[in-house]
């Protein structure tokens, strides 16, 4: 039995098709089963002369598979969530605040501005600027260096 080209083809690129499909889909049962609908869509037409037009239509028409699982995929209504599922680990809300104290320790009284005006009043760069009469960049690079010390904290409290 001779292989066709797009046979041939398919199996040559089977694990980088794969490892295209993960990347669009969360599962590997899912990216085997984009494969799958990939390889019937293409071998229905049987127009697959050559190994570069086969490969480029591999390509193509996996990627339209994972867009259209995607797309497919049925948003989960917010109210049939309950609150155990959603917190793995769960704080009392005087923890979250003692805790964001404590991070809060080695900042600037600006740099705490900052913080508050993104992280709470959820604030634009652009705002925030304004507001505290400096720079776009500079505001953004005061909340890079936020994050960091923040970040350098708490690596240290955990340890």
């Amino acid at each position: 039995m001779e292989i066709d080209v797009l046979t041939s083809s398919f199996i040559g690129l089977r694990d980088k098709l794969h490892h295209i499909a993960l990347n669009y889909l969360e599962s590997d049962e899912d990216a085997k089963d984009a494969l799958q609908d990939t390889w019937l869509k293409l071998r229905n037409r049987g127009d697959v002369e050559t190994t570069s037009e086969a490969r480029n239509k591999l390509v193509t028409v996996l990627r339209h598979v994972c867009i259209d699982r995607l797309r497919k995929a049925k948003p989960i209504p917010i109210d049939t969530i309950s609150v155990r599922e959603l917190n793995v680990y769960s704080m009392e809300e005087e923890d979250l605040k003692r805790l964001e104290t404590l991070l809060q320790k080695g900042l600037t009284p600006q740099q705490r501005e900052i913080f508050n005006l993104v992280t709470h009043e959820g604030m634009e760069y652009e705002q925030i600027a304004e507001k505290l009469s400096m720079t776009v960049e500079a505001a953004r690079m005061n909340m890079s260096r936020i994050r960091k010390k923040m970040r350098e904290t708490y690596n240290k409290l955990n340890k």
